[in-house]
C-alpha cells in the first residue's frame, strides 16, 4: 500500500469509528433516557456536551500535531476515545454518562484535524477534492455502521453492549504505528519551539475567525439534520428500531455518494461553487425531507438531504487544508472546525425544545432552511486555494 493511501485509509477509518461511537448515543437517546429517567431535551444535552468539548481535543492534539508530528497524536487520540467509549457503556448514573460524553468529545475533537491534515498533505493535489469527499464520508460510514449495529444488537441486548464496540479504534492505532509514515510537509515546516508555534498561530487570527464562522454554519447544517433525525422518526412517524435504522442507513448511503461526488466536482469547478450549489439545493429538499406524505417519499427525502448536506461537507477537508498555512495545518483547521462545533452544539437542544412546543417536522425544517442559507453565505464570503501545493513555500 502506497504512503498516501495508508494515510488516507487511517484518516477515513479514524473518522468512521469516531462517528460510529458518537451516533450510538443518537440512536439510543430515548432508551438511555428511559433508563436514567430523563426527557428527550435532557438527553439531547449529552449530544450537546460532546460537541461542546470537541474544541479542547482540537487544541490538545492539534498543538501536538504541529509540534511533534501527525502520527503520535493520532495514535494517542484513537486509544483515548476508545477507552472512554467503552466506559460509557458502564456508566451507572446519568451524571457519570454526561462526564464520559464530555471526555469523548475531547477525543472526537482531536481526531479530525490531525487525521485530515495528515491525509490531505499526502494525497495528490489534482485528486484532493475527490479524496477529501472520501475522507469526510467516514462520518457517514460511521453513522451507517451505528444504524446497522443498532438494528442487530439493540433489540436483543439493549444499549450498553453497543458502546463496548467502541473499543475498536484502539486497534487502528496499531495500523497507524506500523503502516503510516510521518507527513513530509510537517518535516519540512515543523517548529523549533512552542514559542515559534505560538507566534505562527497568532499571525493567522483573521483566517481562524473566518474558519470558525464557516464551520459554525456548516455544523448547524450537519448536526441540525442528523442528530435528532432518529428521534424525529420515532416521535413523528412512530417508527420502531427497524424503521429508524433502515431510513437512517438509506440517508447515509446518500451522504457517502454525495460527499464523494461533490468533492470530485470541487476539483473541476472550485471548492466554494460546489459547496454553495449543494447547500442551495438542500434548501429546496427541506419540504420533502420534513413533511413527506408517504414512507417512500420520506426515504427519498432522507437520501437527497444527506446527499446534499454531506456533499457540501465532502469539500471541507480539502478546503480547510488548502486555506491553512503549512506550519499550522495540524492545529488551525481542526480547532476552527471544533470551535464551530461548539457554537453550533446547541442545535439539538433547540430542536428538541422547539419540537416539544410544535412538532419535530416543523422544528427541524425551519432550522434546516435557515442554516443552509447561512452556510452558503459564509462559504461565499471566503476565499479558496484549490489545488495548492503544500510544503513549497
Amino acid at each position: 500500500m502506497s504512503d498516501h493511501r495508508a494515510a488516507l485509509l487511517a484518516g477515513y477509518l479514524g473518522w468512521t469509528l469516531d462517528a460510529f461511537d458518537f451516533f450510538l448515543v443518537v440512536f439510543c437517546l430515548t432508551a438511555i433516557g428511559r433508563e436514567f429517567h430523563q426527557s428527550d431535551a435532557h438527553m439531547a444535552l449529552a449530544i450537546t456536551i460532546t460537541l461542546a468539548f470537541r474544541p479542547l481535543g482540537a487544541i490538545l492534539f492539534g498543538l501536538l500535531a504541529d509540534r511533534y508530528g501527525r502520527r503520535l497524536p493520532l495514535m494517542l487520540d484513537l486509544v483515548f476515545y476508545s477507552i472512554v467509549e467503552v466506559l460509557s457503556g458502564l456508566a451507572p448514573t446519568f451524571t457519570t454518562f454526561l462526564i464520559l460524553r464530555a471526555l469523548f468529545g475531547i477525543g472526537m475533537g482531536g481526531e479530525w484535524g490531525v487525521g485530515a491534515s495528515l491525509a490531505m498533505e499526502k494525497v495528490p493535489p489534482r485528486l484532493r477534492g475527490l479524496l477529501s469527499g472520501f475522507l469526510q464520508q467516514g462520518y457517514a460510514t460511521g453513522y451507517l455502521l451505528a444504524a446497522i449495529c443498532y438494528f442487530l444488537v439493540f433489540p436483543r441486548y439493549g444499549w450498553r453492549p453497543l458502546f463496548f464496540l467502541g473499543g475498536l479504534p484502539a486497534l487502528l492505532a496499531l495500523f497507524v504505528r506500523f503502516r503510516v509514515k510521518e507527513s513530509e510537509v510537517w518535516e519540512r515546516t515543523k517548529h523549533e519551539s512552542w514559542a515559534h508555534l505560538g507566534r505562527a498561530l497568532v499571525s493567522h487570527w483573521r483566517l481562524f475567525l473566518y474558519l470558525v464562522l464557516l464551520m459554525t454554519a456548516m455544523n448547524f447544517a450537519a448536526h441540525g439534520t442528523q442528530d435528532m433525525y432518529p428521534t424525529f422518526l420515532e416521535r413523528q412517524w412512530h417508527f420502531g428500531v427497524t424503521g429508524r435504522a433502515a431510513v437512517t442507513a438509506c440517508s447515509m448511503l446518500g451522504a457517502i455518494a454525495g460527499g464523494t461526488l461533490v468533492g470530485w466536482l470541487s476539483d473541476k469547478f472550485g471548492r466554494r461553487r460546489a459547496m454553495i450549489g449543494a447547500l442551495l439545493l438542500a434548501t429546496l429538499v427541506v419540504p420533502l425531507w420534513a413533511f413527506a406524505p408517504s414512507i417512500p417519499l420520506l426515504v427519498l427525502g432522507a437520501f437527497l438531504m444527506q446527499f446534499l448536506v454531506q456533499g457540501a461537507w465532502g469539500v471541507i477537508p480539502a478546503h480547510l487544508a488548502e486555506l491553512s498555512p503549512d506550519s499550522v495545518r495540524g492545529f488551525l483547521p481542526g480547532f476552527g472546525y471544533q470551535c464551530g462545533v461548539l457554537l453550533a452544539s446547541s442545535v439539538t437542544y433547540i430542536e428538541a425544545v422547539f419540537a416539544h412546543r410544535t412538532s419535530y417536522a416543523i422544528a427541524m425544517a425551519s432550522t434546516a432552511a435557515v442554516v443552509f442559507l447561512l452556510a452558503a453565505a459564509a462559504t461565499a464570503a471566503g476565499k479558496e486555494r484549490r489545488g495548492a501545493r503544500f510544503g513549497e513555500g
